[in-house]
């Protein structure tokens, strides 16, 4: 759920990149006691996302319970794009500041994640050494150790599931379209009801990365990086698409949402009929939220759609390490993922094995109620892995260059 897209800053960084091997006065993430020790009276700056009341709320909780048992306060940085805080941390290191960064902790993934591990930007590992790390699924959920292809290796700590569905007013449109064709189709026959987030949102770019998926002839390029194959044939259908589906999305295409959340209130207020999101339970938080009418459901396209981790990471020179580490353990907790994962709450899947829970752990889980709009694990079907991380970032800005609009 982080956005943004490589900052071209970053792309020039090379020459600046240094290994983020700990420092004499980082904590030592193996001596768990000493960590939450030193932890205690720090303040936690978290960098994430802040365009959800849901999630600000849920931000908040984890805030207040991580100063009640262990003398944590977190400040909730809010980001509209996470490139933002990556950027920050880079213009730290080119100036020098090795130490007592303004930047604990970033809710990361995907090519924010790659350009920070690839420019020594990253304290760790320590994502292995949290007490909670053992009830983490990493058999079932391989995501958990693997952003966008790129391996996690200790550097940060996964915190949450995801995976696109489609919600749509079950009200206004009985039976949604199920593949990218039928959309294309659906949408020139019911112009300006459909449209999504303008990338660089990663909502936008997630739909043309879902788009391409059943468009691609070899699905199995994705996993590479671009400049590795044919980009230019592999994306040819990509755009063939977005010409013909553009002038039919709402407003024609002139403009669009700036954000997921838009989309629920666009729904609500009977602009749009259907809508993308990253979050299986989005739908039913919504309309648990009196945010979206009860006759809102979701569905998945055919073949699979997206699916990938939200993670938490520690920049090189943090001020606050321990004091991150001890939040990020505590988002790990079976008590923090099942309340993210009630649909009154946040509706994302968990990270956890439940064969890994006691049964009073296994018991928060099984007592919540998806949601009305929520699919069951089986109707959710299978979950395609996230694309190479130079994909989104060739593909975002070959989008702004052919249809992108002022914001």
């Amino acid at each position: 759920m982080t956005g943004g897209y490589l900052m071209k800053s970053l792309i020039a960084a090379a020459a600046i990149a240094a290994s983020a091997t700990p420092g004499l006065s980082d904590p030592n993430p193996g001596d768990w006691s000493a960590v939450v020790a030193e932890a205690a009276g720090q303040t936690v700056y978290w960098n994430a996302w802040g365009g959800s009341t849901a999630t600000n709320d849920f931000i908040r909780w984890a805030g207040d319970q991580v100063k009640s048992r262990h003398d944590v306060t977190v400040e909730h940085v809010k980001l509209s794009d996470t490139a933002d805080a990556v950027s920050r941390v880079l213009a730290e290191k080119t100036a020098g500041k090795d130490q007592g960064g303004a930047v604990d902790l970033i809710w990361i993934n995907g090519a924010n994640f790659a350009a920070m591990k690839d420019k020594g930007l990253l304290f760790g590992p320590w994502a292995q050494s949290q007490p909670n790390w053992g009830i983490v699924d990493v058999d079932g959920k391989p995501a958990v150790i693997n952003d966008f292809t790129v391996p996690t290796d200790g550097l940060e700590s996964p915190w949450a599931m995801a995976q696109v569905v489609f919600y749509y007013d079950s009200a206004r449109l009985p039976e949604p379209p199920r593949t990218m064709a039928a959309l294309a189709d659906w949408a020139a026959a019911h112009p300006g009801r459909f449209t999504f987030p303008q990338p660089p949102d990663f909502l936008g770019a997630t739909f043309m990365k879902q788009a391409l998926y059943g468009m691609v002839a070899d699905p199995a390029v994705l996993q590479r990086p671009v400049d590795h194959v044919d980009y230019t044939a592999a994306t040819a259908p990509l755009w063939e698409f977005l010409d013909g589906l553009t002038p039919h999305l709402w407003r024609q295409g002139r403009a669009y949402p700036q954000s997921g959340p838009r989309q629920i209130q666009m729904m609500a207020d009977g602009e749009i009929d259907l809508a993308i999101s990253f979050s299986p339970g989005e739908a039913s938080t919504a309309i648990a939220n009196g945010e979206l009418p009860d006759t809102v459901r979701s569905f998945v396209m055919e073949g699979g759609t997206i699916g990938n981790a939200s993670f938490v990471a520690i920049p090189y020179n943090a001020n606050a390490k321990a004091g991150a580490m001890v939040l990020a353990n505590f988002l790990l907790s079976p008590e923090a993922q099942a309340r993210a994962q009630n649909p009154d709450v946040l509706g994302y899947g968990t990270v956890l094995a439940m064969d890994k829970l006691s049964a009073e752990d296994r018991a928060r889980f099984d007592a919540l109620e998806l949601g009305i709009a929520t699919l069951s694990p089986a109707d959710l079907g299978p979950a395609l892995p996230e694309p190479h991380p130079s994909w989104m970032v060739q593909i975002e800005q070959d989008w702004t260059a052919k249809f992108g609009v002022a914001k």
